[in-house]
């Protein structure tokens, strides 16, 4: 019995540190699934964290984007960037929903990451991405989304693709689905102000989105809409820098600075542009006739019809008043008479009610094959209008090589002779400053007009130290404005040019105490004042050859309508007309200066004084042309 009961006590104890054991290695079972878990919960609320951490990285890129004044396109591209980059999507596109098409709404891809397969989808179909327009189909994904402001995912890549591009066979579909590794796409619907914009359109290996993503997409479209609508006012505010109030299209600003990018294109790859000059016929007898507001109506309708016949590559500009201008890459002059021709048509077919008909003067110039200068090129486009006006109006003239153009090459050789021998007193170094700009017109090719400008401003600037920069180019620009609208002849034109550029030259030979006196002048300082014009006319430019018609023009710029002016107290008709410009222009820009006895005027109130003295300094009828042209321009 001692011995049972002993084995009895020692099984007892096996059982209870087998019970023991067992509910030890219960416990670390449990401890060891508890802990893999612990593990895995860790490992998802770290892959949320990540994803929360790459959440407000991409939406701070977002909000660095709103804040750095980029472009709209910029704008789009970096979303795309930042989706197909850090967000590890296959493929995104921004599309925008155009609601002017002729045919009906449709979808314009506006940026989108680069892709293979999309490539050779737009070669196949032999179309380009920028142009291509996605129909817009009401019951669609796609409308679904924008229409119910949701998001919408898909595994139905193949419909998708068929909705993007009817006009693939179901074989060309089918092979680029085999290609592709997307399983899935969603469509995120944007808008900017409360209106649709369109949808970002994503595709992703993932078969469907989850919670988390869709409320980040949800999330980031949000913060893409105040950036579309922050970029959007920014590219208003620059549309409104480049754009003509009036019509729409392009002002001058925009046009000149793309005239010198596309010559300079054209040099470096010897590719010839044309240019086209055109005027409305009649505008002054629509105005008389039917009111200015007509008169605005028959400008907007050129613009229109320049802009329906222009190609997305053309520049349409308005440059002032009713004359325009098309730039035209890559066209030679036969192409731009075709251009040219079709839009002559298109005006006069174009009937306005209450006017009725309209037509236009054109002109066309091309570079390399009339001039490689950009300032002879314009002249020669201005020049074939200028032809087509006084051949009949309504037609189309094609610049001539007959070397008309030489007002530019007078007025360089007759500074040179200024300087060179030494008419005027100014100091060795302006003298030679001057020099080297003249001369770098024909050894470098330069833009001949804006040499010139300088020159006079420089020039003016040694005896009138408030004399700004560009001044000289204003005034010029306002006296063909002039020209045009009074319809001179280009001879007398051409003398116009001329005579801005130097008729204030004798003020050189004023002494400074008077030109800067701040008090009232003596008789004796008047007299000395009122001898510039002769001292300009006789004396500095008489002796030089090629200029003796603009010495006229000089010599009466202050002879006022009604007899009172100087030098010789003519009156009415007796002043050439051309002198009357100048003298118009020439007290328009001096009283927007500052004086050492006054401040400068304001617009209005120069307009003011003009409006009071016309019919005594001025004609009334080229004061009240002078006045519609600088309200019209905003000068």
């Amino acid at each position: 019995m001692g011995i049972f009961s002993g084995l009895k006590d020692i099984l007892g104890q096996i059982n209870k540190i087998d019970g023991s054991i067992y509910l030890k290695g219960k416990d670390f079972a449990d401890v060891y699934a508890k802990n893999i878990a612990l593990e895995e919960e860790i490992a998802a609320r770290t892959k949320e964290l990540e994803q929360a951490n790459q959440t407000i990285l991409t939406l701070s890129s977002v909000w660095e984007m709103m804040n750095s004044s980029q472009p709209l396109s910029n704008m789009l591209d970096k979303i795309v960037s930042i989706l197909n980059d850090d967000l590890n999507y296959n493929f995104v596109t921004i599309l925008k929903l155009e609601t002017e098409g002729k045919e009906g709404p449709f979808l314009s891809i506006k940026s989108s990451s680069s892709d293979k397969i999309l490539s050779s989808i737009f070669t196949i179909l032999n179309e380009s991405k920028e142009t291509y327009k996605i129909p817009y189909l009401e019951n669609s994904i796609i409308a679904k989304s924008i229409n119910e402001k949701k998001i919408y995912s898909t595994p139905d890549i193949k419909g998708v693709l068929r909705m993007f591009f009817p006009k693939l066979s179901e074989e060309q579909i089918n092979e680029k689905i085999a290609l592709m590794t997307s399983k899935s796409c969603a469509i995120v619907p944007l808008y900017s102000n409360n209106l649709n914009f369109g949808c970002v359109l994503v595709s992703s290996e993932r078969t469907a989105l989850g919670d988390t993503e869709n409320n980040f997409l949800s999330l980031f479209a949000n913060q893409i809409e105040l950036a579309i609508t922050v970029a959007g006012l920014f590219e208003e505010v620059r549309k409104q820098a480049i754009t003509d109030p009036l019509t729409g299209i392009f002002n001058r600003r925009y046009f000149e600075e793309n005239i010198v990018k596309e010559a300079e294109r054209s040099l470096r790859l010897k590719q010839p542009f044309s240019l086209i000059s055109m005027d409305l016929d009649y505008l002054k007898r629509i105005n008389d006739t039917f009111g200015h507001q007509y008169g605005d109506i028959a400008i907007k309708t050129i613009a229109n019809i320049m802009k329906r016949e222009a190609r997305s590559i053309d520049i349409p500009a308005r440059i002032g008043g009713e004359e325009f201008n098309l730039l035209l890459p890559g066209v030679d002059s036969k192409g731009a008479l075709i251009a040219a021709e079709r839009i002559r048509k298109s005006i006069e077919n174009q009937v306005i009610d209450t006017i009725g008909g309209i037509t236009a003067s054109i002109g066309i110039a091309t570079f390399l094959e009339h001039s490689d200068r950009i300032d002879e090129l314009t002249e020669l486009a201005d020049q074939a209008m200028y032809k087509a006006k006084m051949n009949g109006r309504n037609q189309v003239q094609v610049a001539q090589l007959n070397g008309d153009t030489d007002w530019q090459k007078i007025a360089i050789d007759a500074f040179i002779d200024i300087l060179t021998k030494n008419r005027i007193p100014v100091s060795d170094n302006i003298s030679s400053i001057i020099k080297s700009k003249l001369e770098t017109v024909q050894t470098e090719n330069k833009n001949a007009n804006e040499i010139l400008y300088s020159v006079a401003d420089i020039i003016s600037q040694t005896y009138n130290q408030m004399y700004k920069t560009g001044t000289t180019k204003a005034k010029l620009l306002l006296a063909i404005m002039l020209a045009k609208k009074l319809e001179l002849p280009k001879d007398e034109t051409d003398k116009l040019k001329l005579a801005i550029l130097l008729y204030d030259i004798g003020n050189i030979m004023i002494p400074e105490e008077i030109l800067n006196k701040k008090g009232p002048l003596t008789e004796e300082e008047k007299q000395i004042i009122k001898r510039h014009p002769v001292i300009a006319a006789r004396e500095i430019l008489k002796p030089i050859s090629n200029i003796e018609d603009i010495i006229p023009i000089i010599e009466n710029h202050h002879e006022n309508w009604d007899g009172k002016g100087y030098p010789s107290n003519k009156s009415g008709n007796q002043i050439p007309i051309t002198s009357q410009i100048v003298l118009l222009v020439d007290s328009f820009y001096a009283m927007a200066q500052d004086r050492p006895y006054r401040k400068a005027y304001t617009s209005d109130e120069i307009i003011d004084i003009i409006k009071n003295e016309s019919g005594q300094r001025w004609n009334e009828k080229l004061v009240e042309d002078f006045i519609d042209i600088v309200k019209n321009e905003r000068i």
